[in-house]
């Protein structure tokens, strides 16, 4: 259905208002505050891709690409900090110069002007955040615009095209296809007619990874059944290493747990020459006993994320038997999500966790 004539010269009076009112304000605020000027003027440029005929087409790009090009960034995401000279930093690339400087033993820098950032130093630009949410932006099913506040919502529950499942992929069936072809399959598909001993076979394979997964959250399960267990927050701290080319690590003081004495270490990527050179990020960590023990003691033992922390942690349980003579486990990985959590931890001042031990009795 065309759009009423009347609609349309609401929607561009609105927009024209906008565009005047964001300009003045941007003119108002540039001496002041540099960055809250440039959020006007991105305020003042999705006004006028919204009234000029031929700026939301796909060969021009979009404001959204242009923004993208002028701060050097795709925009992912709409959290926007700015140093004191007001230049914009997304989330994702402010994390990371923070990271890269923890590697590197630099103060982190901005990238324009070079003066000294830190989540201290910098604050999120609303106005830029504002801005950019109503900037159009491309669905990637049915290559339609929306501004980008309503595309997470329309992607997941409105496209027409969006990627869907049938409804018997519980009983084996793999279709996966665009959202408007889903009726029709499922009306054809043939899982439903399928024989008990047919279905029996899928079942069962469908039962295999289920274990897997459930293997694990029962190991916390019986873990906890244990007479003796203990836990407490670690905070690791950065040193670096007195190598010629310092390596950073990390290290907790020492603290207690099943009335025994621990320190916790903990490595970026194994060691690696130049961690600040590779897109792939990891952390390795082991658990060092520090008293002594008059038989061996064998432990399980787990690394969590600290109650106010966001950092996403799978869950992975380790064993070792410690001894006087065999005091310390190999370094074994954090079982962080993705490169991206662990820039997080790395751009943190401290990295705190929390950590359970539970002693296993014979």
């Amino acid at each position: 259905m065309a759009p009423k004539p009347g609609a349309e010269w609401s929607t561009a009076l609105s927009n024209l208002v906008l565009g005047v009112v964001s300009l003045h304000a941007a003119v108002s605020t540039a001496q002041a505050s540099r960055g809250a000027a440039a959020g006007f003027l991105l305020q003042v440029l999705a006004a006028a891709t919204m009234l000029a005929p031929g700026l939301g087409t796909h060969e021009d790009c979009l404001a959204g690409a242009w923004v993208a090009t002028v701060i050097g960034l795709p925009l992912l995401a709409f959290d926007f900090h700015w140093c004191t000279n007001g230049h914009l930093m997304c989330a994702g690339c402010f994390i990371h110069l923070l990271a890269d400087a923890r590697l590197k033993e630099e103060q982190a820098t901005c990238p324009n002007c070079r003066c000294e950032i830190s989540k201290s130093l910098c604050c999120r630009n609303l106005a830029v955040e504002k801005a950019v949410s109503e900037l159009p932006s491309e669905c990637g099913f049915c290559l339609r615009q929306f501004p980008r506040s309503l595309l997470e919502r329309h992607q997941k529950e409105e496209c027409q095209d969006r990627v869907t499942q049938c409804k018997y992929k519980r009983i084996g069936c793999p279709w996966h296809g665009p959202f408007h072809e889903l009726t029709v399959h499922e009306a054809a598909c043939a899982h439903p007619t399928k024989t008990g001993n047919e279905l029996m076979e899928i079942l069962d394979e469908m039962d295999q990874s289920h274990r897997k997964e459930m293997q694990l959250y029962n190991s916390i399960f019986s873990l906890l059944s244990f007479e003796k267990i203990g836990y407490t927050e670690v905070q690791f701290r950065p040193y670096r290493t007195d190598d010629f080319i310092t390596r950073l690590y990390y290290e907790t003081p020492r603290f207690t747990v099943l009335n025994q004495t621990w320190v916790l270490k903990a490595r970026v990527n194994d060691s690696e020459r130049n961690p600040n050179l590779s897109c792939k990020r990891t952390l390795s960590f082991q658990l060092l006993l520090k008293s002594k023990v008059t038989a061996p003691l064998e432990c399980s033992f787990l690394l969590l994320k600290g109650p106010y922390d966001d950092v996403r942690i799978s869950p992975v349980i380790y064993h070792f038997v410690f001894t006087n003579e065999s005091n310390e486990t190999d370094y074994v990985p954090l079982p962080i999500i993705d490169s991206v959590e662990c820039n997080k931890l790395l751009a943190a001042k401290n990295i705190n966790l929390r950590l359970f031990l539970f002693q296993i009795q014979k």
